[in-house]
């Protein structure tokens, strides 16, 4: 393989990795926004934003991307009890029934795919309980996809979901969904830089709304989402 066929293939593999028809079923959570737009806290495009983006930049760079960072670079260097603690570390961070359920659900539903696609890794810890950022990063590893790259799709992934929940839940047009996503460029790469600077102090959730509206919307009585 030339290197200019890898500089052309690492990329496609990524977008391939954060497509929405990746089969792992992220278009059936909300991570709490279908309660908080019953509560009316999200009601527009600006309160989605708020929503959305002050969780990404502050809670989830500090908590699943820098521990992401930790299962990569484990990954790299064949360290297995250093990725199945930073996997366990970020387990312990899900404040819901929920949360916990959704991480665990797409992990499974990655992990399956790439051990049906034979990726060596992922066959091995088929019986294992991961969180989705585990998975995550067997798939980037076993393609050679650059950290800094697979780090930002993580983000990308995880924003593109919640703006996608958004257009459906409270509701807003589609132009609306592509202005939270042009948007969302310069906080992705804040959040990226944040992870990638986080010492182990600085690593935890810090986002308990979210947290109590995934926990609400397990006795929410009409619901699209299953978080």
């Amino acid at each position: 393989m030339t290197s200019q066929q890898i500089s052309v293939g690492l990329p496609l593999q990524l977008m391939r990795l954060v497509s929405p028809s990746q089969p792992v079923g992220s278009f059936a959570y909300s991570r709490g926004l279908e309660w908080a737009v019953h509560d009316k806290i999200v009601r527009d495009e600006a309160t989605a934003s708020a929503w959305i983006f002050s969780f990404i930049e502050h809670s989830y760079a500090v908590c699943d991307a820098a521990l992401f960072l930790r299962m990569a670079q484990a990954l790299k260097t064949d360290d297995q009890a250093a990725f199945l603690e930073a996997d366990a570390w970020l387990s312990a961070t899900r404040e819901s029934q929920e949360l916990e359920f959704e991480d665990k659900q797409m992990a499974g539903s990655m992990v399956k795919v790439l051990s049906d696609l034979g990726v060596p890794r992922a066959i091995s810890f088929r019986q294992t309980r991961l969180t989705y950022p585990a998975a995550f990063a067997l798939a980037t590893s076993h393609w050679n996809i650059p950290v800094s790259d697979a780090l930002r799709g993580l983000l990308w992934s995880t924003v593109e979901a919640q703006v996608s929940a958004a257009i459906r839940l409270v509701p807003l047009g589609h132009t609306a969904g592509q202005r939270l996503l042009i948007a969302s460029a310069d906080i992705i790469e804040r959040a990226a830089q944040k992870a990638e600077t986080a010492g182990d102090d600085d690593i935890g959730n810090a986002a308990p709304a979210m947290a109590m509206a995934s926990a609400w919307h397990e006795t929410q009585y009409s619901r699209l989402f299953r978080s």
